[in-house]
């Protein structure tokens, strides 16, 4: 043996320990497979009827004349029928002049899968003979499309009109998947932001790192950020009414690079009850020093359908102190209006604290709205060292 063959069979086991060692890092490939030198992305599949929901059916369909006679006016059909519907999938629906002995009249067609349930395929010919009869024929093909993925989803209505949405997604096949893509298409009403991203300095990796493969039966927690659009934002009385979000779009690959795809229906939330007068933070500090005042902002806004006469009262509570005239006039506030009210406040105790006591009373109608734990801000005492 000469070095040039030792050189190029020492090349080919490393070769061949390179793919053997990619073959068992693959989720995709058979276990054991590395043995065979053959992975589960090489098999073809194993039956007709391995079909899912979002995916596209294709189909080569082949009439061939068996005889030895010429046939003319040959018309094929291909119809698929579901549970709900009969669908055409014939490319042309002319018939052929004439079909000689031994030749094909080749077709084939291409449908989305968008129905769980049995479906069958149905094949019909007609065709002339030449002693000018009529002949017909057909032939069936049944199978199941099933479910591909499971999909719960959670709402958490947040006090800044933000809405979170958790999605999660359950691969309930046998095979993994490629998660391609996972997106909410927002309502009109909405901007959404993905939370499923990680930046480090200048780049973003996913939450589920590099492969984005989802085993048989694994889940996996997608999570949204709503905010409503600014042209949207200050009408209280829409987007209290809002229930419907958006819907997800969810595409993926199977072992042969089929390609799949669902879209939810629209998803809607319960729509969060703030009664007829709203009052919510648009500022307030994280951390304030203790027994030193500090300032938050207070946005209020009518929600019902009438024009209020406001009264605002502050009650202490016996850690938190408001700095300030209490009962004091508002003023009118019209349907669907706001306004922002700057407060202040001091804390006595350490901790944690919750922010309460104010009160709104509405002139009109003789009627107090009480808001307690509105918020919490943590009090420091400024004087003691980190170290003690």
């Amino acid at each position: 043996m000469d070095v040039n063959q030792a050189k190029q069979e020492h090349l080919l086991a490393l070769k061949g320990d390179l793919f053997s060692r990619l073959m068992r890092e693959d989720p995709s490939t058979i276990k054991g497979a590395e043995t065979l030198m053959l992975g589960e992305m090489l098999t073809l599949p194993q039956n007709f009827g391995n079909i899912f929901l979002g995916e596209t059916f294709s189909s080569y369909i082949s009439v061939h004349n068996d005889s030895n006679q010429v046939v003319k006016d040959i018309l094929v059909k291909a119809d698929l029928q579901t549970s709900s519907q009969r669908l055409n999938l014939s490319a042309s629906n002319s018939a052929v002049s004439e079909l000689k002995p031994e030749c094909c009249i080749d077709d084939v067609i291409h449908h989305e899968v968008k129905e769980i349930g049995t479906h069958i395929l149905v094949c019909a010919v007609s065709y002339t003979t030449q002693s000018g009869d009529k002949l017909y024929f057909r032939k069936f093909f049944k199978f199941q499309v099933l479910k591909p993925l499971d999909v719960k989803t959670k709402f958490y209505n947040a006090e800044t009109d933000e809405v979170f949405l958790e999605a999660q997604i359950q691969n309930i096949t046998t095979s993994p998947m490629f998660m391609e893509k996972v997106s909410l298409e927002p309502s009109m009403m909405y901007n959404v932001s993905e939370l499923n991203t990680v930046t480090s300095g200048k780049e973003s990796e996913s939450t589920f790192g590099k492969m984005s493969y989802l085993q048989p039966m694994d889940t996996r927690q997608y999570l949204y950020c709503l905010k409503p659009k600014p042209e949207f934002a200050e009408k209280a009385g829409v987007i209290k009414g809002v229930t419907v979000i958006g819907k997800l779009d969810i595409v993926w690959k199977t072992n042969l690079g089929e390609r799949g795809r669902l879209q939810t229906s629209q998803l809607q939330r319960m729509a969060p009850g703030y009664g007829d007068v709203r009052l919510s933070l648009e500022y307030i500090p994280d951390t304030v020093n203790l027994e030193e005042p500090f300032d938050i902002t207070c946005k209020i806004t009518n929600c019902s359908e009438r024009t209020m006469d406001l009264l605002l009262e502050m009650c202490n509570t016996r850690s938190v102190h408001w700095c300030g005239v209490s009962g004091r006039q508002l003023g009118k506030l019209c349907p669907s209006a706001s306004l922002s009210i700057p407060l202040k406040l001091l804390s006595s105790v350490q901790g944690l604290q919750s922010i309460s006591g104010l009160r709104l009373t509405d002139t009109f109608l003789k009627r107090t709205y009480e808001y307690d734990d509105i918020a919490q801000v943590c009090v420091v005492c400024p004087y003691l060292s980190p170290e003690s």
